[in-house]
């Protein structure tokens, strides 16, 4: 999200009440769902930690997608949220469109059972931090590392064992390091070429204008679902996806 977003108090509460929650216990397997992962039956997930074994992937900052010259990418900001990522889920469903979710670790980890839905329907996850602190390019190497790495973890565990695929800095507050961390991890750095101002709530029909206008810019679709009322939102996508599909876009992801 944008750097204009920074500064709000409800991530401080969110996180402050997501860190006393514990995980929940772990469904059926979800390790198939996400493109890239697998493993034998009974596997228990393995720990994101730095140790652990990746393939990694290129640092530059991705903003193609990998559906080709009128493909999108949908990305989905700050949750998992209990009132609006089903609400998202379902609209994401019925157009038969494929997201990419870059969530808050606290979030995740307060909210297995809804990463654990996002991966079975076929959606890629993105880590998008611990504390969604959009000055974190000015802080130490140590807190960028624990920033990501935390998140990651929280994740993977809140899936059944996915990792994220992307890291998404907040505001876009990458820095070099952070970048070839991530990269390191097997998660691309993951940026955006159109910002919907949804977080601004501006209204609906505002929202799909902005949308349509700023497409020239690249492929790559910021939206939200969690920080507040995302009834503005879930309407916006609710014009937004049909009426792109008919306009020939399709929907991909991000290229890594």
């Amino acid at each position: 999200m944008g750097r204009h977003e920074s500064g709000r108090g409800w991530y401080g509460k969110v996180i402050g009440a997501a860190l006393g929650v514990a995980l929940l216990a772990g469904g059926a397997s979800v390790w198939t769902a996400q493109a890239g992962t697998e493993a034998p039956p009974g596997a228990k997930a393995p720990a994101a930690s730095p140790r652990t074994a990746v393939k990694a992937v290129d640092a530059s900052i991705a903003h193609a997608s990998d559906a080709g010259a009128r493909g999108l990418n949908l990305t989905i900001d700050d949750g998992p949220d209990p009132r609006w990522t089903p609400q998202v889920l379902e609209l994401l469903r019925k157009h038969k469109v494929k997201a990419t979710f870059c969530m808050v670790g606290p979030q995740a980890r307060a909210y297995p059972d809804l990463v654990k839905k996002v991966v079975a329907d076929g959606h890629r996850l993105c880590d998008h931090s611990v504390s969604h602190d959009t000055g974190m390019d000015k802080k130490s190497p140590a807190y960028q590392s624990q920033q990501i790495l935390d998140a990651e973890r929280m994740i993977t565990e809140a899936s059944g064992g996915v990792r994220p695929m992307y890291y998404r800095a907040p505001g876009g507050a990458f820095t070099p390091y952070s970048r070839k961390l991530a990269a390191d991890r097997g998660m691309r750095p993951l940026g955006w070429n159109v910002d919907s101002k949804d977080f601004e709530r501006p209204g609906t029909a505002t929202m799909v204008a902005t949308v349509e206008r700023e497409l020239r810019n690249g492929p790559t679709i910021l939206f939200h679902d969690a920080g507040g009322d995302r009834t503005q939102t879930v309407e916006a996508l609710a014009r937004l996806l049909p009426q792109l599909t008919a306009h020939g876009y399709s929907f991909g992801f991000p290229v890594r």
